[in-house]
């Protein structure tokens, strides 16, 4: 009764149209209701102090330094550099693409941010070259949701104040499946594009890809820092999204000087709305989380998936399973903030290693905003690349099944994920 009560509140506001930071906070008091125990006071509380969290003050500062890294020029210059390198093989804009994504994941964290900068800087160009427009937009679509996988990761960062688990080690853990992300990505479109016809560009010659990476230096320096500082726990997470963007800051006004002064204010208003958003949903499902926790719901599933405690593969399928079918439906921050009280009990209790679930759970709930039919960053391509809806969701579906199953692949075999964690973490 207490699951239907939950799902029944949730799903119901949805349905209604109500925002889904409302729909947690109705959830959290349909709840307190049928337990006799609704006090506005404690709503408040548990609101309140679901966003007073010092690691989540590393959201807005990964937010400003995505937003200054497409406006102050920082974007531009990967893109450049990938071209160099790779622009004159056959479907060489869209190994571009790939490559772009990997490097600008390392700089922002935000899957929205880098499918906008994607998509404004190549679909034109790829367009112009005779490339499938739908088939484009799709592969750039799922090059951008790399971004919250490779560190830093604002998914990471929410995942692990939910979860309770440390978010440098998700970030360490992150960085050999998105670059396995990258790979299933570039097979999928080598398949693809390998009996086009489309004339490639003239290959760079050694003194234009020397040029093209002098020029994206200071841009290629800041993962390095980032993910070298977190290592031998010279900042935190949390320092080094500062340290992001104020290094994206410098770079963009002292030395590309691209970025203008006036423009700041329009930068720091964007990340700001951004942040709210996030920062809100987060607030609201604390109550959710709360009133879960004291509903004891966890121990109801666990009671139920008993049989599979012994089987931690099949019930990681089984839970990979659950969270794709509700990302069809709900954006990745709430679908972290909702699932993760629920799940974490369940993988404690069978022994699964909390970072490699949560950098399977990251991944599925990025791949996500690719799945219709809500798919936020489809959006994002569509809205900004302009093309219709229907044609990046046409184009996406090989390059997203390439990506699930890279995903169960980890799932299967787990050393795929938790090898490469100990390398980074030792």
């Amino acid at each position: 009764m207490t699951i239907a009560i939950f799902l029944g509140a949730l799903l119901g506001a949805m349905a209604l149209g109500v925002p889904i930071a409302f729909s947690l906070l109705a959830c959290g008091a349909a709840l307190m209701w049928h337990m006799d125990m609704f006090d506005a006071q404690i709503l408040a509380q548990n609101t309140l102090e679901g966003a007073n969290s010092f690691p989540l003050l590393a959201v807005p500062f990964f937010m400003l330094a995505g937003e200054i890294m497409n406006a102050g020029g920082l974007s531009r210059r990967i893109v450049n550099f990938a071209m160099t390198l790779v622009g004159h093989v056959r479907g060489g804009l869209g190994y571009v693409g790939i490559m772009a994504a990997i490097i600008m994941a390392s700089l922002s964290g935000s899957a929205v941010a880098d499918a906008a900068a994607l998509a404004a800087l190549l679909l034109p160009m790829m367009s112009r070259a005779g490339y499938d427009k739908a088939r484009s937009a799709g592969l750039l679509s799922a090059a951008s949701i790399i971004a919250p996988i490779i560190p830093p990761s604002i998914g990471f960062v929410v995942f692990g104040v939910a979860a309770n688990v440390s978010i440098s080690k998700l970030f360490m853990a992150g960085i050999v499946p998105g670059l396995m992300l990258g790979a299933a990505l570039w097979v999928t479109w080598w398949w693809l594009v390998r009996k086009e016809k489309i004339e490639p560009a003239p290959r760079a010659s050694r003194a234009e890809v020397l040029t093209s990476l002098k020029d994206a230096t200071f841009a290629l320096v800041l993962p390095v820092i980032v993910i070298v500082g977190l290592k031998f726990g010279v900042f935190t997470p949390t320092e080094a999204a500062v340290v992001a963007a104020v290094y994206a800051l410098f770079v963009s006004t002292v030395i590309y000087k691209e970025l203008k002064l006036s423009q700041l204010y329009g930068l720091f208003e964007a990340a700001a709305r951004t942040t709210a958003v996030i920062m809100f949903l987060v607030a609201a499902a604390m109550v959710s989380a709360w009133m879960i926790t004291v509903a004891n719901l966890p121990a109801e599933l666990v009671a139920v998936l008993q049989p599979l405690l012994d089987r931690p593969i099949v019930l990681m399928v089984v839970i990979m399973v659950i969270t794709m079918l509700v990302g069809t439906a709900m954006d990745m921050t709430p679908t972290i903030l909702i699932l993760t009280p629920v799940f974490m009990p369940i993988v404690k209790a069978a022994g699964i290693d909390p970072v490699y679930f949560g950098v399977l759970f990251i991944i599925n709930n990025a791949i996500g905003l690719i799945t219709p039919p809500v798919g936020t960053v489809l959006s994002t391509v569509a809205g900004v690349g302009k093309v219709s809806m229907d044609e990046v969701t046409k184009g996406v579906w090989p390059f997203m099944v390439a990506q699930f199953a890279v995903m169960f692949l980890m799932v299967f075999f787990p050393s795929l994920v938790i090898v490469p964690a100990r390398w980074f973490a030792g």
